[in-house]
């Protein structure tokens, strides 16, 4: 009987007819991007990137940190402008119009708190972070037959209410890395759209790998934003208050 009870857990954990698992498909994932303890260790990472936009090329810094601040920096026609920036307790950004620094509404900087804890990836320690994954129906993404996931993450807020955060993994079952994600906006413009994020080109860093590859759009949208980073940084130096909203 004892063998017959262990069997049945083994079969259970690998999947029944040797089919991946939510915990199949997160080890080899952790595994070929280089592991889960390098990923706990990181603090922060740069990337830097010229994207093309109304015929400019705008080069742009984007820095993201393990305590959930961040910032986009673009250089246009000579002037620096912040866009989606974090520093804790306040998302705001650069007024391209004003060109001074504005706070968001309290509803984005709150969704921004409860989204701390996410980086480098919610799938990273997700059971600690009080989420839920799982497997749903297999899917192909342009051509490349994956497994699907979904995590459900803490409640956010969409016009005073809280609403289900839900974000949607495709892995490539021959790499098991995302080659794309979907998730809904729920605050900004395009509030309550789903945002299609399109992951290739993995590179190598310090023995860690990242997609030097993305593209944004709209769920239906024929066309987004494509960025081709030139180089990532990780746990890049930074002044004291980088992130703070400035003060005149």
């Amino acid at each position: 009987m004892k063998i017959l009870v262990a069997a049945i857990a083994l079969m259970f954990s690998v999947g029944v007819n040797g089919q991946e698992t939510v915990s199949t498909i997160l080890d080899k994932y952790f595994e070929n991007i280089g592991g889960r303890e390098a990923f706990r260790n990181l603090k922060g990472q740069k990337m830097t990137a010229v994207i093309e936009a109304q015929g400019m090329k705008i080069p742009t810094e984007v820095y993201v940190m393990a305590d959930g601040k961040q910032l986009t920096q673009m250089e246009v026609m000579g002037m620096t402008f912040i866009q989606d920036a974090f520093d804790g307790e306040s998302a705001w950004s650069t007024n391209f119009m004003t060109q001074k620094a504005e706070k968001s509404d309290a509803e984005q900087s709150e969704n921004m708190k409860r989204s701390m804890g996410e980086y480098p990836s919610s799938l990273l320690d997700y059971e600690e972070k009080g989420f839920t994954v799982e497997l749903m129906e297999d899917e192909t993404v342009d051509g490349v037959e994956c497994y699907k996931l979904k995590v459900t993450k803490k409640p956010a807020l969409m016009d005073g209410k809280e609403v289900e955060n839900v974000e949607y993994f495709f892995m490539d079952k021959e790499n098991f890395v995302p080659v794309q994600t979907k998730s809904t906006m729920h605050t900004g413009p395009g509030k309550g759209s789903v945002i299609i994020t399109t992951y290739s080109d993995y590179q190598e860093v310090d023995g860690m790998y990242f997609p030097f590859s993305m593209s944004f759009k709209g769920e239906g949208d024929a066309e987004g934003q494509a960025i081709e980073f030139d180089s990532v940084e990780l746990n890049p130096t930074l002044e004291e208050g980088f992130f703070a909203f400035p003060v005149e």
